[in-house]
């Protein structure tokens, strides 16, 4: 068994017998590889297929079919995302002053089911609902939401997080809520745009409907080795603005 993180976004389902089905998915974080285990135990990825012959791996964005076996199978559904055990971890690493400046400020409410979002909803100026609130994902995978303009490191109490950014909550037709924009906009932890299912996961357990396919704004956000600047990358262009410097692909 291997611990490598990988993610996977389910597109059908057909089940083989009580615990064992056969999906069509997309990788959409990590290295995907026979062998791993998925949502908490109860999935063990058996076999990746890619037109037609057996592959060793799948990673993002390419598509492949797979045979998953274990107790969970019966939870699968098109357009859920999974993932191994210890989804990837982002530290803080803006200004050591803001997060001074964030120490005792109120850390972010908890969103862990749908019943949380409706009392936090519920408490909120609608007025406020039209711009975009700061969240970060915890150490424990759920949703953490604060005003805008707060600070991502104050909303996480300073902890490592598994997602950060901004998101706008809207109601569609039949009265739910849903996450109508989300982005990985945190230049204090500059998450890459793979910690996506991670936040679609919280977002999930939090009852919300959201993007399928990912953030609907996605930043790439590269630190420069030979000037220290946070650059943000544009259509693929690995160099710092502020040096020439080329910036790290990964």
């Amino acid at each position: 068994m291997t611990d490598e993180y990988g993610a996977l976004q389910i597109h059908t389902v057909e089940p083989v017998d009580a615990r064992t089905a056969v999906c069509v998915v997309r990788c959409v974080g990590g290295v995907v590889r026979p062998g791993q285990v998925y949502d908490g135990g109860r999935l063990r990825l058996e076999a990746i297929d890619r037109y037609g012959r057996g592959v060793d791996l799948v990673d993002p964005p390419h598509s492949a079919k797979v045979r998953l076996s274990g107790d969970g199978v019966a939870r699968l559904r098109a357009r859920s995302v999974i993932a191994t055990h210890g989804p990837r971890r982002y530290g803080y690493v803006g200004p050591p002053d803001i997060r001074r400046a964030a120490q005792g400020a109120p850390v972010g409410r908890a969103v862990r089911t749908a019943g949380d979002f409706a009392a936090w909803v519920g408490e909120q100026d609608p007025r406020d609902l039209a711009e975009p609130f700061t969240y970060v994902v915890d150490g424990e995978g759920f949703l953490r939401l604060a005003p805008r303009r707060s600070e991502h490191v104050a909303c996480a109490g300073g902890a490592a997080v598994a997602g950060a950014g901004e998101v706008a909550f809207r109601r569609t037709g039949d009265g739910r809520w849903r996450a109508g924009y989300v982005s990985n906009q945190s230049t204090g932890y500059c998450p890459d745009p793979d910690s996506w299912p991670a936040v679609a996961a919280a977002l999930d357990r939090a009852g919300l409907a959201r993007p399928g396919d990912g953030f609907t704004h996605e930043v790439v956000f590269r630190h420069c080795g030979a000037c220290a600047e946070l650059n943000v990358v544009h259509e693929g262009h690995f160099v710092c603005v502020f040096c020439d410097a080329d910036l790290p692909v990964a």
